[in-house]
């Protein structure tokens, strides 16, 4: 977990939304973002999967009865993408763990969005706050680096 801030450039596209702390709003949350990056013609993952986690826990964990929690997205001008839930339970931080017990659905922290974001922390505040992110570069980019690293080199033919 990255204990700094990010800095983000002011975003070119952005998105928030207030949600309710429970499933539905999770839920919501999930299909809200899934439609946003598509009206904006982006990849839909890994950045829903990253909404998917991080809406789950600010309902499970980031939960006070009466008040919401926020989902917000934006867009740099160079690409990327920045993924933020806010909750109310500043005091409830989230715990690095290195993998499950076992199989199960749950219990393996933020280990998933570890994997699939190319950055992500904690902010703390305004009290009683915390706002959980994780930032996406470019996918052409990191796809284009993806494929150069797993083609294998061929001998020149000359």
């Amino acid at each position: 977990m990255n204990e700094q801030i990010s800095t983000l450039p002011v975003p070119a596209r952005q998105f928030c939304v207030p949600l309710s702390a429970t499933r539905r709003g999770a839920r919501l949350g999930r299909l809200l973002a899934t439609e946003q990056l598509r009206s904006w013609e982006l990849p839909l993952d890994p950045a829903r999967l990253i909404v998917a986690e991080l809406t789950a826990n600010a309902a499970l964990h980031g939960r006070v009865p009466g008040r919401s929690f926020r989902l917000a997205l934006a867009v740099t001008a160079e690409g990327v993408v920045r993924i933020e839930v806010t909750d109310t339970r500043g005091d409830a931080l989230p715990v690095p763990r290195t993998a499950a017990t076992g199989p199960s659905e749950s219990g393996y922290g933020l280990l998933p969005v570890e994997e699939l974001a190319d950055r992500w922390g904690v902010r703390h505040g305004p009290v009683p706050c915390k706002t959980v992110w994780a930032e996406l570069d470019p996918a052409d980019t990191s796809d284009q680096r993806t494929r150069e690293k797993n083609q294998p080199t061929k001998p020149n033919p000359a």
